[in-house]
C-alpha cells in the first residue's frame, strides 16, 4: 500500500517565516542604500564618472568579501553569522547617519562607507542565503525561492519611492531607516537561533566531525572546483555574468541620465517601483511556471525578453515609456531566478553550500563592478543611446551562449530537480 506525503506547508514553517523577516529587513536596508548611494554620489560630485567609481569600488569590495563569507558560512554557525552581520550593519548605518547629519558627505566619505557596507554584505549575506537549506525541505525549495523573488520584488517596489521620499528630506533619514532595518534583522536572527535550540536542531554550519587545521584557500578551491565540475551548474555562470553586466549597466545608465537631466529623486524612485511592481506580478506567476516549464526553457525565454527590452530602452526617453519597457523586460526574471536558485539549492550539498554560494556569486557577478563604470564613462564619452546599445549587445551575447549550452537546455521542471542532480553526483 502506497502513501501520499502531504506537501510541506511553507507558511506554517515558523523558522522559515522568522528567517524571511530577518532576511527581508536586511534586504530593505540594502535596497535603500543601493538607491541612495548613486544619487548622493551624483549630488555631491555632479560627475557620473566619479559616481561610477564609488559604485564600482563597492561592488569589488563585496565580491572579494563574498569569498571569505563562503568559507565562514561553512565553518561556523550560519544563524550566529546572520546575527553578527546585522549588528555590524547597525554600527555602519549609524555611522552613515552621523556623516549625513554632519554635512560630511564627500566623494571620499561616500567611497569609504559604500566599501564598508558592501564588505559587510559580502562577509555575512552568504550565511543567511545558505541557512535556508536546513530550514526548508527540498520539496518546498522551489516555492520558497519563488516567495523570495516576490519578497525581492516588493522591496524594489517599496525601496525606490521610500528611498526617494527619505532622500528628499535628507540622507540622514535614509541612514535612520537602514539602522532600524538592521536592528529588526538582528532581533529576528536571535529569535531564529532560539527556535533552533528549542527544537534541538544543530545550527547549520556547525561542524559535526573533527577537521584538520583550517585552510581557507583549500576550502575555497574545493567550493570552486565542485561548482565548476558540475556541467548543470558551472556552465551557466558565464551566461549569468554577461547578462548581469549588460542589464545592470543599462539600468544604471538610465538612472544616471535621468538625474543629469534634472529629474527628481522621487520620480526616479517611482520608476524603480514600477520595475518592482511588474516583478511582483512575475513572482506571483513563478510558482505556476516553475513546476510546469523546464528550467532551461524558462531561462532562455527570460534572457531573450531582457535583451529585447535593453534594445528598446536605447530608443525611448520619456519616463513613462522607460517604465513600460523596463517592466516588460523583467516580467520573466522572477521565474527564471526561482528556477535557477531552487535547482542550485537542491543540487548543492549542505556542507559545501556556503562556498558554492560564494563561488557562484563571484563568478556570476564578477563583472558587475564594471556596470557603474560603463554607465558613468559611457554617458560622459558617447552619450545615453550608444551606451545602452553596448549594454544591449552584451545581453544578446548571453542569449546566444544560453541557446548553445546543452546542460542549460536540459534542466528539467521542479519535480525532477533532485533526480536530475543525482546523475552528476555519480558522473
Amino acid at each position: 500500500m502506497s502513501t501520499v506525503t502531504e506537501p510541506h506547508r511553507l507558511w506554517r514553517n515558523t523558522r522559515y517565516l522568522t528567517w524571511l523577516v530577518s532576511d527581508t529587513s536586511k534586504g530593505l536596508a540594502a535596497s535603500l542604500f543601493g538607491f541612495a548611494i548613486p544619487l548622493l554620489a551624483l549630488i555631491v560630485t555632479n560627475d557620473p564618472a566619479q559616481a561610477g567609481i564609488i559604485g564600482g569600488a563597492g561592488m569589488v569590495a563585496r565580491l572579494l568579501m563574498t569569498l571569505a563569507g563562503g568559507v565562514l558560512a561553512d565553518r561556523h554557525r550560519r544563524i550566529a553569522l546572520m546575527l553578527l552581520g546585522s549588528l555590524i550593519g547597525i554600527v555602519l548605518a549609524g555611522g552613515f547617519t552621523l556623516l549625513a547629519l554632519g554635512d560630511a558627505m564627500t566623494f571620499g566619505s561616500l567611497l569609504v562607507i559604500d566599501i564598508l557596507l558592501a564588505a559587510r554584505s559580502g562577509l555575512f549575506d552568504v550565511a543567511g542565503e545558505s541557512a535556508i537549506k536546513e530550514i526548508v525541505p527540498d520539496d518546498a525549495m522551489g516555492r520558497a525561492q519563488a516567495a523570495n523573488q516576490g519578497r525581492d520584488a516588493a522591496l524594489q517596489l517599496a525601496g525606490g519611492p521610500l528611498g526617494g521620499l527619505l532622500l528628499g528630506v535628507g540622507g540622514w533619514l535614509v541612514g535612520v531607516a537602514m539602522t532600524l532595518c538592521h536592528a529588526i534583522a538582528a532581533l529576528t536572527a536571535w529569535m531564529l537561533g532560539r527556535q533552533a535550540r528549542r527544537a534541538g536542531v544543530v545550527d547549520v554550519g556547525t561542524p559535526t566531525t573533527p577537521t584538520s587545521k583550517p585552510n581557507a584557500w583549500a576550502e575555497l578551491r574545493e567550493g570552486f572546483g565542485w561548482l565548476l565540475s558540475r556541467p548543470d551548474l558551472g556552465g551557466v555562470l558565464l551566461i549569468t555574468t554577461v547578462i548581469n553586466l549588460g542589464f545592470n549597466a543599462t539600468i544604471t545608465t538610465i538612472i544616471y541620465a535621468l538625474q543629469q537631466d534634472g529629474h527628481s529623486e522621487l520620480l526616479i524612485g517611482t520608476l524603480s517601483a514600477s520595475i518592482g511592481a511588474v516583478m511582483l506580478v512575475g513572482a506571483v506567476c513563478a510558482p505556476l511556471l516553475v513546476p510546469r516549464i523546464r528550467a532551461g526553457i524558462l531561462t532562455i525565454a527570460g534572457l531573450s525578453v531582457v535583451s529585447v527590452g535593453a534594445i528598446v530602452l536605447s530608443m525611448v526617453t520619456e519616463t513613462w515609456a522607460i517604465a513600460v519597457v523596463l517592466g516588460a523586460a523583467v516580467l520573466l526574471v522572477p521565474a527564471l531566478n526561482a528556477a535557477m536558485m531552487g535547482y542550485f539549492m537542491v543540487a548543492t550539498p549542505s556542507h559545501l553550500l556556503g562556498r558554492a554560494n560564494s563561488a557562484a556569486g563571484v563568478l556570476g557577478m564578477g563583472a558587475m563592478p564594471l556596470a557603474p563604470l560603463i554607465a558613468g564613462f559611457g554617458l560622459a564619452w558617447i552619450g545615453r543611446e550608444w551606451t545602452i546599445l553596448i549594454c544591449a549587445a552584451l545581453c544578446l551575447i548571453s542569449v546566444v551562449l544560453a541557446v548553445s549550452n546543452r546542460a542549460l537546455r536540459a534542466l528539467p521542471v521542479e519535480s525532477r530537480w533532485a533526480e536530475h542532480a543525482k546523475q552528476y553526483e555519480t558522473a
